[in-house]
């Protein structure tokens, strides 16, 4: 409670602090509009400046990791052509003017103006205090150091002022972004200090009459520089957009089999965009449940079920710009201390699987870009929802089928033997007084057929039982087939591993081991090899499982056609089951060269996840 309390103060001295300065810039601009005395002398230099200026504002050059206007050669030329005060009005009205268009917050749209009119006006009035103290008469040199104080005098005020702002602000102003802001004015001021060089030097050398055209030719470089840097700089911002947006769909896609894939969408969110909260909601039967939150999110969310109907009838992103307004269920979410929001359902075939609720800490912060991406990232997260809930499904109707078989065995199985073996002995209960040899007979079948019975019971709890793969993992269970195949044939298995080991899910496991199992038994009968190779790699997008021997091979045409014919788990019993988890199975071999199968499970297609 202290510490909101705290933070609400803080943002209460900015917002103090920003207003007085924002009434002391205007009101001087006030007082200079009262002071005008006729028109201007040169009113379309006047309105090139003023053009000039909104360019190089609104389009400001970026430097390092921020950006910064390279205006004060004009405004300075300005302050030399009309005076101080069309400098102050043209700059304030100028700033103004950008700043709304770009739909700032209130408070920055007026304090942005104030804050440059007062630093400008502040850095004349004391080079002119010191004017007949320092410099004594008007050479290029003495002029040009003139610039130079105003100049330096303008960046130090300006910066201090801001500065002051982002230490009153509840939000963190580390010396990191101290030094970034430092650097992009210090270039800043280098660069305007070279274009006053060039200035001053120009105007020494007595060039004739100064007129529309030469202050056209003279800043249309610098307007230049500022249009392209910007247009370079938003291509370069919107190519790495496009660059997140692809890196995370590959990280999403290769996230979508495990079960803490929301654990690593942290970081790689942050990255993406950057925003001061967020949390993520998704459908879950008939309820909602929060899967993901960031930054500063309220603790305990109690929505209703009004609020959930709303989520759940959300058909396209929304955008709340302002706290004072009704924002939604993001009052009930996020801090008192962010201001704006956008919601982003997570829809697929006209169906909301969740939403997405994003925050910053100020008004209008969200531009049309920033929504653009956040969107895309909404629908990459519903593709990655819909897949998991088919890869689900796809597991379900697995253990289903295999349910379903194990029914049909014991049916078609044990239970007809049972029957079989009951009928005989009810049939000897029968004939032992009369017949009682063949009662014996009888008696001697039915036993071996409810041993038989006992041994196929026996067999089905053992398939039945935990698989080596679900008890010590596919790598482990790997291991030790190795081991105990080498220590009973005397044969050199070598078993390689590549990449970070990584849980899969219980029936993808199986199918591997099931396949290497059987693989390598075929090699000890049929190979005559006395070496096997096997390869098990974690790849970023793909399992790969390779068993390779040296012996005799085969012709993998005629062993497709001996399959057809045979029961046993051959060639396309290993398919099939590969195919059940959308992998794909491939075998290279030649009679006299060996035999290669490899065994490629796409990540993307993993059904289940990761063990928690």
């Amino acid at each position: 409670m202290k510490f909101r309390q705290l933070l609400q103060n803080k943002e209460a001295n900015a917002k103090i602090f920003m207003i007085g300065i924002s009434v002391l810039g205007f009101g001087l601009a006030l007082i200079h509009i009262f002071q005008l005395q006729g028109s201007p002398k040169e009113p379309i230099i006047l309105l090139l400046f003023a053009v000039f200026l909104a360019i190089c504002e609104y389009y400001p050059i970026p430097v390092w990791k921020g950006n910064t206007a390279i205006n004060f050669p004009i405004m300075f030329t300005l302050y030399l052509v009309f005076g101080l005060g069309y400098t102050v009005i043209v700059l304030a009205s100028v700033v103004l003017l950008v700043n709304l268009i770009s739909r700032r917050p209130i408070r920055i749209v007026f304090f942005n103006p104030a804050q440059l009119i007062l630093s400008f006006y502040i850095a004349v009035k004391l080079t002119e205090f010191f004017d007949d103290i320092i410099f004594l008469n008007s050479s290029f040199i003495d002029e040009f150091i003139k610039y130079g104080l105003i100049l330096l005098l303008f960046h130090l005020i300006n910066n201090i002022l801001v500065d002051i702002v982002l230490w009153l602000r509840p939000q963190t102003y580390s010396l990191n972004s101290w030094k970034q802001k430092t650097l992009s004015e210090g270039t800043s001021f280098i660069i305007s200090l070279g274009y006053g060089f060039m200035l001053f030097l120009l105007g020494s050398q007595n060039r004739g009459e100064i007129d529309f055209f030469s202050f056209f030719f003279f800043f249309s470089p610098l307007v230049g520089l500022s249009l392209l840097s910007a247009v370079i700089f938003r291509l370069r911002t919107e190519k790495s957009r496009l660059k997140a947006l692809f890196s995370i769909t590959s990280e999403l896609n290769t996230m979508v089999p495990t079960e803490d894939w929301l654990d690593g969408l942290k970081a790689s969110f942050k990255a993406f965009i950057d925003v001061d909260a967020s949390v993520l909601w998704f459908k879950e039967g008939d309820g909602w449940c929060k899967r993901f939150e960031q930054g500063a999110v309220k603790g305990n969310i109690d929505l209703n079920k009004e609020d959930f109907r709303i989520m759940a009838n959300m058909e396209k992103p929304v955008l709340y710009d302002n706290r004072k307004h009704d924002i939604g269920i993001a009052s009930t979410c996020f801090d008192q201390n962010l201001k704006s929001f956008v919601y982003a359902p997570l829809i697929i075939e006209r169906e909301v699987f969740g939403i997405l609720i994003v925050a910053r800490s100020r008004t209008k912060s969200f531009v049309e870009d920033d929504i653009s991406s956040i969107t895309s990232f909404a629908n990459q997260l519903a593709i990655v929802m819909k897949t998991r809930t088919l890869i689900k499904e796809q597991e379900k109707r697995l253990l289903l089928e295999e349910r379903n078989r194990i029914a049909r065995e014991i049916h078609d199985g044990v239970a007809q033997s049972l029957a079989g073996a009951i009928m005989n002995l009810e049939t000897a209960e029968r004939k032992f007084t009369n017949k009682p040899q063949e009662t014996l007979s009888m008696i001697s079948g039915s036993i071996l057929k409810l041993r038989n019975s006992l041994k196929e019971v026996r067999e089905s709890i053992y398939a039945l039982r935990p698989y080596p793969t679900e008890k010590i993992g596919l790598m482990s269970a790997i291991t030790k087939k190795v081991e105990e195949v080498s220590s009973e044939y005397k044969m050199d298995i070598n078993f390689e591993v590549r990449g970070v080991e990584e849980r899969l899910s219980s029936m993808t496991e199986k199918v591997l081991f099931d396949v290497l199992r059987e693989s390598i038994t075929n090699c000890i009968k049929h190979s005559k090899t006395e070496k096997i190779d096997v390869l098990l790699s974690y790849q970023s997008q793909q399992i790969l499982l390779r068993i390779k021997d040296f012996g005799v091979g085969f012709s993998l045409f005629d062993e497709m056609i001996k399959a057809e014919n045979t029961s046993h788990f051959g060639i396309l019993n290993m398919n099939e089951s590969i195919e059940k988890i959308n992998g794909s199975l491939q075998i290279n071999s030649k009679k006299g060269t060996g035999t290669e199968i490899s065994i490629i499970i796409p990540k993307m297609d993993l059904e289940g996840g990761r063990t928690v």
